[in-house]
């Protein structure tokens, strides 16, 4: 096994909680191992390339099961480490690409609120970014002895170029002006209009003066100017993380679906062409969202034709260069690791203090399979959910033995009644310092 560094109390109740509730640990990711490392070296390719004025674009498909969820929240992190922003939000009933009844523009607010940076990754730091960008602007204006104002003008140019670039400059200068006059209501009016939260052209004219809003129409036009915006403010650009795409499938109006395929179309020829400077967009979906020829992206023919698999990626060669990554599921080496380093977690990281020996990780793994059979593979959370809890027991009850434990694990309902229940997952990925890792989801 591979040995592990010390782990810090507050990293491994956090791991350790994160990990029983089924959700992703915030902290600690390089404690916990196993590897996917040609995907993520694909996609920090991708955000190497976004940084260097580029862009891209990466549909992000697997089985539920296979960690989608997690693989776009590490890959997320990674941007933050290269000094990209990131935003991000799932789709949902009320928030899609495209539509005509505020959906698109919901979806935006959302990925807008969970904006963050290297300083404030847990979200909310559009603040933060226009302050960057006005302090910048104030201190060259004082450098210069020119009037904020025009500096501000001067710096967000190149946005006025593009549809709604004009109010920016607008808007920005209104936040400068809330900040300088200790006008609270201004700042945050400002605020409210880059998070696309006006429902309506005369409210943000009568609160800024501006005529334009960010509304179900113009929402993939705002992501581009938000990439240019945050350039300007000393960003490598923009990385945006749309999961559940599976649920544009769900849509009943065959003119709904296909209006969000056309503006993902819209996006996938941008950036294919090189028509984007500084936005990465990655969309993250189940098989049936791509393949599926009746509700699916294949059921728009020019997606299909530009998202088609390699025909001589077969025979378990794989080909990252498309737009498209298939994630496959745990393998049997990949539990081993995974279940060597959660009770790695629970030690602290001290091999001293570990609960159970390797024996035991070995034994579990064939309980599990011969319980629970293949699927404890493809859908490992409750695998992992009932090792948390056995090693719980024994760290609370020093008596227990781990032997007579283990025949008390049962299989959970979910896993005898259907093997591709969907719901919290454990996927392995890299870190972004080759550590593997891998996380109930």
């Amino acid at each position: 096994m591979q040995p592990s560094s010390t782990i810090r109390p507050r990293d491994r109740d956090a791991i350790l909680q994160a990990l029983s509730a089924g959700v992703v640990p915030r902290t600690g990711l390089r404690h916990i191992q196993v590897g996917r490392a040609a995907e993520i070296a694909a996609l920090v390719r991708d955000i190497d390339r976004i940084a260097d004025q580029g862009s891209s674009i990466r549909f992000v498909i697997g089985e539920y099961g296979a960690g989608k969820t997690f693989f776009l929240n590490l890959v997320r992190l990674i941007a933050l480490e290269r000094k990209l922003v990131t935003i991000h939000a799932d789709l949902a009933p009320d928030r899609r690409l495209h539509a005509s009844a505020g959906q698109a523009r919901a979806l935006y607010a959302e990925a807008l609120r969970n904006m963050a940076t290297r300083t404030k990754p847990e979200g909310g730091a559009l603040g933060s970014v226009v302050e960057r960008f006005v302090s910048d602007a104030v201190k060259e204006a004082q450098e210069a002895g020119l009037p904020v104002e025009r500096v501000i003008d001067r710096r967000l140019a190149p946005l006025q170029e593009e549809v709604g670039g004009y109010d920016y400059a607008v808007v920005l200068k209104a936040y400068w002006r809330g900040s300088e006059n200790g006008n609270e209501a201004l700042k945050a009016a400002a605020l409210r209009w880059l998070r696309g939260e006006f429902s309506t052209r005369i409210e943000a004219r009568q609160a800024l003066g501006v005529r334009t809003i960010v509304d179900d129409g113009n929402v993939y036009d705002a992501l581009k100017l938000l990439a240019a915006f945050v350039r300007l403010a000393g960003y490598g650009g923009l990385f945006v993380v749309f999961d559940e795409l599976v649920n544009l499938c769900k849509l009943q109006s065959a003119h709904a679906r296909n209006q969000n395929f056309e503006q993902i179309l819209r996006i996938l020829n941008d950036v294919l062409q090189g028509n984007v400077r500084g936005l990465g967009l990655v969309l993250g979906g189940t098989p049936e969202f791509l393949l599926d020829t009746r509700r699916g992206l294949y059921s728009y023919q020019a997606l299909q034709s530009r998202l088609a698999e390699n025909a001589f990626a077969k025979g378990g060669l794989i080909d990252l260069s498309g737009p498209v990554i298939r994630l496959q599921g745990l393998t049997p080496e990949d539990m081993l690791v995974l279940l060597s380093n959660v009770r790695s977690v629970f030690a602290g990281g001290n091999p001293e203090k570990q609960l159970v020996p390797d024996e035991a990780l070995a034994a579990f793994m064939e309980h599990c399979n011969d319980r629970i059979g293949e699927a404890y593979f493809r859908t490992p959370r409750n695998t992992v959910r009932a090792f948390v809890q056995l090693l719980a027991v024994i760290e609370q009850n020093r008596d227990a033995d781990w032997r007579g434990l283990l025949g008390q694990v049962e299989v959970p309902k979910d896993l005898q009644d259907d093997e591709t229940a969907s719901g919290p997952d454990i996927v392995t990925a890299a870190t972004p310092d080759d550590d593997l890792v891998s996380f109930r989801l």
